[in-house]
């Protein structure tokens, strides 16, 4: 099948998934469902371009393990978090903020989603419409970067919802596992996921098109729909919250710095009083 017509059917998939997705939450108004649904969908176009594609077999097996596994993961994840709760803080702002517009903006919203998938589908669609198959080294590093976002999300996920299941914990801001080296570790390991395809598809050609999804995945998340509008919201709803910004790196993990340390060192310093106190 031409490397066009796929592309062009999956999109128009997309399109008519979103769109369902659409009038259900017309029914719901939990725009909220959007996000387990695009995981998946996109999750899926990796194992279409792998069925149709005509390249190296090794391509097209790395392109359907490895997206079909981060769809997977992710779309139940996030089906898990947002099925049956109220709708997501972020989509409840947009609707009331557009207000009698918000049916029309949300399809519209929903329409993009597609589109960005479509331009992340690049990762899968060039592998896999190659008969050269990368190096070695190059499959060793790609395979390993893979994994490593894949569990790594997954590992800040549980951290998280460990963290809120703990009613004692209701209103504070999560400074454990991944959470202490970074605000983000799950937009930090989604990014990382798309780079795999990046090194795998080095010295192929168009291979320089794989770029595009890591570069575009970061932008989206630090720049548009993921940093900024969580964050608008969480200064306002956990304590501390604007500290831990000051103090903790927000995408890349990186040991804490400033406040936060200082913390941590008269917290263990109190903690040893407390024990000589009690030693005496």
């Amino acid at each position: 099948m031409p490397i066009v017509t796929a592309v062009a059917l999956a999109f128009a998939a997309l399109v008519v998934t979103v769109v369902c997705v659409w009038l259900v939450q017309l029914r719901t108004r939990n725009a909220g469902m959007i996000d387990p649904v695009w995981a998946a969908s996109l999750g899926a176009v990796a194992v279409f371009a792998a069925a149709v594609g005509p390249g190296a077999a090794l391509n097209r097996t790395a392109v359907a393990l490895g997206g079909g596994a981060w769809g997977l993961r992710l779309g139940v994840h996030l089906w898990k978090r947002n099925y049956g709760g109220p709708e997501d803080p972020r989509y409840a702002a947009l609707r009331e903020r557009w207000g009698a517009a918000a049916p029309r903006n949300m399809l519209a919203f929903f329409v993009l989603q597609a589109v960005v998938s479509i331009v992340l589908s690049i990762a899968f669609f060039v592998p896999a419409w190659q008969t050269q198959t990368p190096s070695i080294p190059a499959i060793v590093v790609a395979l390993g970067i893979g994994f490593a976002a894949i569990a790594g999300e997954g590992s800040a996920d549980r951290q998280l919802r460990r963290y809120l299941a703990d009613p004692a914990n209701r209103g504070h801001v999560c400074t454990s596992g991944w959470w202490r080296y970074t605000r983000h570790p799950n937009y930090f390991f989604e990014s990382l996921h798309w780079c795999a395809y990046t090194v795998w598809s080095i010295g192929m050609p168009y291979g320089w098109a794989t770029l595009v999804p890591p570069c575009a995945m970061a932008f989206m998340l630090l720049k548009l729909s993921g940093v900024p509008l969580l964050e608008a919201r969480l200064v306002h709803t956990r304590a501390g919250y604007r500290d831990y910004m000051a103090t903790t790196s927000a995408f890349f993990p990186w040991p804490p710095r400033g406040r936060l340390e200082r913390h941590e060192h008269a917290h263990a310093a109190h903690e040893n009083r407390q024990e000589r106190s009690k030693s005496s």
